[in-house]
């Protein structure tokens, strides 16, 4: 007979540490706004640009040639020559100036495209918006699955979603708390890079 079996309890192994999917985006990571184009401002400054700049060269290079400048020119260095500094038109022109180089300088800083939401990101390379619109919509048939609900009027924004309902039954106050489950796990579910906060108002339906 053979003789008396040992058996031993071995160690557990140590897993080796798993790397995340290749491709994935780190925990946390935030989804900026969209820019826009802003193609019109863009072309119309272009516009005004090359077209001052054209006929002011044309100007220059008729002096140079010996033809007389133009009377705009001239008009406009005389009355810039003559005008006093406090004068109404020298006010105005430089209060438009200003307004107008402000606007451009907003339009060159802010991202523009208020109507699309950044959505979470998932994948570095990748980046997904969805519609203002398209959101609402989404909400609100959400809200319209809630019993007692008439009609439903919900505005999606970037830091509040605000929902504006009508009950024709049920207690107002259950109502309210029945769209406000829904329209949280509603806006959960977008997967937007930031959750607006909800504002829900409900009411009875007006009798005419």
């Amino acid at each position: 007979m053979s003789g008396p079996v040992s058996l031993e309890k071995q160690p557990p192994q140590e897993q080796p540490p798993q790397e995340p999917p290749q491709g994935s985006a780190p925990a946390g990571a935030r989804a900026h706004r969209f820019w826009s184009a802003r193609r019109l401002p863009a072309a119309l400054v272009v516009a005004v640009v090359l077209g001052a700049v054209g006929v002011l060269l044309y100007d220059v290079v008729s002096v140079r040639t010996g033809r007389p400048a133009m009377s705009w020119r001239r008009n406009l260095a005389h009355e810039l020559a003559t005008r006093p500094l406090d004068d109404g038109w020298l006010i105005t022109g430089a209060v438009a100036a200003v307004l107008l180089g402000l606007w451009l300088i907003a339009l060159a800083v802010t991202p523009g495209l208020r109507k699309v939401l950044p959505m979470r990101r998932a994948v570095p390379d990748v980046r997904a918006g969805l519609d203002r619109r398209a959101a609402a919509l989404v909400l609100r048939d959400r809200a319209m699955e809630v019993a007692g609900v008439q009609s439903v009027q919900v505005d999606v924004g970037r830091r509040v979603v605000r929902a504006r309902a009508q009950s024709h039954f049920r207690d107002l106050d259950e109502v309210r708390t029945d769209v406000n489950c829904v329209l949280a796990d509603g806006v959960r579910e977008l997967g937007l890079s930031r959750e607006p906060s909800l504002s829900v108002r409900v009411r009875r339906p007006v009798k005419r």
